[in-house]
C-alpha cells in the first residue's frame, strides 16, 4: 500500500520537480554555450566602503550574464578589476589607486586598447564610513575627488572615440570647482549645484534616513521651522542651502519618476515610467545631447515657483547621450548602479525576463525593481552599442 500511495505522489509531482530541475539546467546551458563578446572596459569607483562594492557590482553582474570578458580572456572581478578605493585584505592594507601620478604618454597608452570607459562614483570614501559610525555625519575623507588624471584620461578617451559613461556623484564634492569646471567643459554637461532626493517621511521624530546636518541646515535657514510631516523632495546645494518640495502641495507625483518617450530618437528599449527615489542631481546640457530618459515630479504651481527660484527647470535630465566625433558620452543623473542586495548567480540565460515578472516596475522600494526594470535594459543596450561601435 505504501509503496502504491508512494508511486501515485511520484507521478503526481514529477513534472514538477523535473522543471525545477531542467529549467536552470537548459537556462545554465544555454549561457555556457552563448558566444563569449569581448569589451575592454576601464571602471572608476572611488567610493568602496563595503565588501558590497554597491556602487560598482551591479554593473559588473551584467558583464557577466552577457559574456563580456576583458583582452585577457577573463570575466571581469568586481573585486579587483577597478581604480578607486580597495579595501584591506589579510594580505595588504587599503589604498587607493587612481591616475593621478601618470604622464599624458601613460594616459595615452592607457585608454588606446579601452573601449568603454565608466566613472561609476567619485565622491569618494569617509572617515565615518570605514568605521561604521555616525554615517549621518560628514567627516574627513579618506580617499576621493576627481584629479586631473581623470580628467585627462576623459579627455584622451573622446579623442580617441570611445565610449564614455559618467554617473552622480562626479561632479559633487570633494572634487574642486577647478575640475569640475573642466570635466564639465570637456562633457557638455552643467551641474546646477543642486542635488535631490525622495524621502517618505520628512517627520524628523519618525524617519531614520534623513541626515543630521540637512536637518540642521534646514532649520537654521528657514527660522527653525521644519518642513512637516508626510513624503517630499529636499534639494540640497552645493553652498549648504536646502530646500523643499512637499507632496500634493507643491508636486504631484508621489516618486520623482524617470520617463522615456516610447518614440524617442536615441533608439533604447526602455519602460515609460520608473519612479526613483533616491539621490540625483539636476545638471544643464548642451544641444549635442538627446534626452534618453528624463525626472518629472510633476509639480503644482507652488511647486513650479520653488523650483523657480532654485533656478530649476521644469524637468530634470536624467539619462542623456552625445554622439559625436570625439567619442560618445552618457550620463547619468541619478545613482543607478548602486545596488546593496546580492543579485545571485548571473550564468542562467532568461534571468531578467524572470526577475521583471516578479519585481513590479512600480514598486519603488524595491531596489531590485529598478535593477531589472530599467538599469539592466539600459547599460545592455549602451554595451551593445558600444561593441557596435568597435566591430563596424
Amino acid at each position: 500500500m505504501l509503496n502504491e500511495e508512494f508511486k501515485l505522489v511520484v507521478r503526481k509531482y514529477l513534472p514538477i520537480i523535473l522543471a525545477f530541475l531542467l529549467i536552470p539546467l537548459i537556462s545554465y546551458s544555454f549561457w555556457l554555450f552563448y558566444p563569449i563578446r569581448q569589451l575592454e572596459i576601464v571602471v572608476i569607483d572611488k567610493s568602496v566602503t563595503n565588501d558590497t562594492y554597491n556602487e560598482h557590482q551591479s554593473f559588473y553582474w551584467i558583464l557577466e550574464y552577457q559574456k563580456i570578458q576583458n583582452m585577457e580572456d577573463r570575466y571581469y572581478d568586481f573585486t579587483e578589476d577597478y581604480y578607486g578605493y580597495h579595501l584591506a585584505s589579510e594580505n595588504e592594507p587599503a589604498f587607493g589607486d587612481d591616475f593621478s601620478k601618470l604622464t599624458e604618454a601613460e594616459i595615452e597608452a592607457k585608454i588606446k586598447p579601452v573601449d568603454v570607459l565608466f566613472l561609476a562614483d567619485t565622491y569618494g570614501v569617509y572617515k565615518n564610513d570605514l568605521n561604521k559610525t555616525n554615517q549621518k555625519e560628514r567627516s574627513s575623507k579618506v580617499f576621493g575627488g576627481l584629479n586631473q588624471g581623470e580628467i585627462k584620461l576623459v579627455r584622451e578617451a573622446a579623442k580617441q572615440n570611445k565610449t564614455i559613461i559618467v554617473e552622480f556623484n562626479s561632479f559633487d564634492s570633494p572634487t574642486t570647482k577647478f575640475n569640475r569646471t573642466e570635466i564639465e567643459n570637456e562633457l557638455g554637461i552643467k551641474w546646477t549645484g543642486w542635488i535631490a532626493r525622495y524621502f517618505e517621511e520628512l517627520d524628523t521624530t519618525a524617519s531614520t534616513l534623513l541626515p543630521k546636518w540637512l536637518i540642521t541646515n534646514y532649520l537654521e535657514q528657514h527660522d527653525n521651522i521644519w518642513i512637516g510631516k508626510g513624503p517630499g523632495l529636499v534639494f540640497v546645494h552645493e553652498d549648504g542651502k536646502v530646500e523643499a518640495l512637499t507632496y500634493k502641495k507643491d508636486y504631484q507625483s508621489r516618486i520623482p519618476e524617470i520617463r522615456t518617450p516610447f518614440f524617442n530618437k536615441t533608439g533604447f528599449q526602455l519602460p515609460e515610467v520608473v519612479p526613483y527615489p533616491d539621490w540625483f542631481d539636476i545638471v544643464l546640457i548642451d544641444r549635442g545631447y538627446e534626452v534618453v530618459s528624463y525626472f518629472d515630479i510633476n509639480p503644482s504651481s507652488e511647486g513650479l515657483e520653488k523650483l523657480k527660484a532654485m533656478g530649476l527647470p521644469r524637468f530634470f535630465p536624467a539619462t542623456v547621450v552625445k554622439n559625436s566625433d570625439k567619442g560618445q558620452f552618457y550620463y547619468f543623473s541619478g545613482d543607478f548602479t548602486d545596488m546593496k542586495v546580492d543579485l545571485g548567480s548571473a550564468k542562467f540565460t532568461g534571468l531578467p525576463i524572470l526577475w521583471r515578472g516578479f519585481h513590479l516596475v512600480s514598486d519603488y522600494k524595491d531596489r531590485e525593481s529598478f535593477f531589472w526594470n530599467y538599469y539592466f535594459p539600459l547599460i545592455s543596450q549602451i554595451l551593445e552599442k558600444a561593441e557596435n561601435r568597435v566591430t563596424n
